[in-house]
């Protein structure tokens, strides 16, 4: 078996496995499933894992599965708490669901430009992840955000050790802030690799993201052993990519670029309030991550739902890949109910 390789997570310190498993499938497999996925990563070598409290029962599954092996993975989850009281309670929350008395890496989950004056200030999420810390419970700070404005505001504070965003063979708009997290000492953990299950060919989407030397992880949402199997394999592989590979790159991105939100945010605003990649990313997830209840609960919390199109086509006029956002949006509303 081909040895994992490991690099260091910015100023963490934190030596990670270059594949880290996603803790979004593991939702519809169970304890006992995501236990035998657990016995592969050791096998393999992969000590990263990442889940989230918005994750269901995730916490929950990985918790029993690491009984009796804590000591072999670095662990990271995060909160969309705001505020010092509620993320507070939730580092507790995930402390005990995930059977632990600390978290390695707990990440502000999902930041957008408007939150950050709020997570900042003495009431906000990162004096309970500073606590935290202090306290021993947190070994350190992390972020996830979706947009690159947002990626590149967070590297401005000093307190941010690690940046989770998309990054894959068809996303590239955090390739500036990527570079900069580099020059800064922040790792660069690179989430959906395969695009919201978009690109087929996971092998080659891992292999690309590996051979960025700005990425710090690949981080693949696995359920099956199957999708372990491949996707080290993959990581494992040395071979840097050749003609055949850059040319199967850009087959893939000509044939995705038409189709594919990046959730880059240019969409945005939508006259009716709509949040459009958030829309179109929970449809993804019903569709091709087997995951309806999930994903149907969480639309079911926004505000303003892709039925609420008005029709106005601003979106389109601002797309810079000219998606049929209107077509989109309905189809996402068929799907949802609303």
């Amino acid at each position: 078996m081909p040895e994992m390789l490991y690099k260091r997570l910015g100023k963490t310190g934190l030596r990670v496995s270059v594949l880290g498993l996603g803790g979004i499938p593991l939702q519809r497999i169970g304890a006992a499933a995501t236990g035998r996925l657990l016995d592969m990563a050791v096998e393999w070598g992969v000590n990263f894992i990442d889940s989230a409290r918005g994750y269901s029962v995730s916490e929950e599954y990985l918790g029993a599965a690491l009984q009796g092996r804590r000591h072999k993975f670095i662990l990271a989850s995060k909160s969309m708490a705001r505020s010092r009281d509620a993320m507070r309670r939730d580092i507790e929350i995930s402390l005990r669901n995930l059977r632990t008395d600390y978290i390695d890496l707990y990440q502000l989950h999902f930041v957008g430009v408007g939150d950050l004056a709020r997570l900042f200030d003495d009431q906000g999420a990162v004096a309970a992840i500073e606590a935290a810390i202090a306290e021993g419970k947190v070994g350190h700070l992390g972020a996830t955000a979706h947009s690159a404005e947002a990626f590149e505001r967070l590297l401005e504070y000093p307190q941010i050790e690690s940046m989770m965003f998309p990054y894959n063979i068809v996303e590239n708009q955090g390739i500036t802030a990527m570079r900069l997290a580099r020059q800064r000492d922040v790792g660069f953990i690179a989430m959906k690799p395969l695009a919201g299950g978009n690109i087929e060919d996971a092998a080659l989407a891992i292999r690309y993201i590996l051979n960025d030397e700005h990425c710090d992880i690949a981080l693949a949402g696995m359920a099956e052993p199957a999708e372990m199997e491949q996707n080290c394999a993959a990581a494992t592989d040395p071979r840097p990519l050749d003609a055949a590979d850059l040319a199967r790159i850009e087959e893939i991105r000509g044939r995705l670029g038409q189709d594919f939100c990046r959730r880059c945010g240019y969409c945005a605003p939508c006259s009716a309030g709509i949040n459009i990649a958030s829309c179109l990313t929970m449809a993804n997830y019903a569709e091709r991550y087997q995951l309806a209840d999930w994903a149907s609960s969480h639309y079911a919390a926004y505000r303003v739902h892709a039925g609420d199109c008005i029709g106005c086509g601003e979106c389109e006029k601002r797309c810079p890949y000219h998606l049929p956002i209107r077509k989109k949006l309905a189809a996402v509303k068929e799907l949802f109910g609303q």
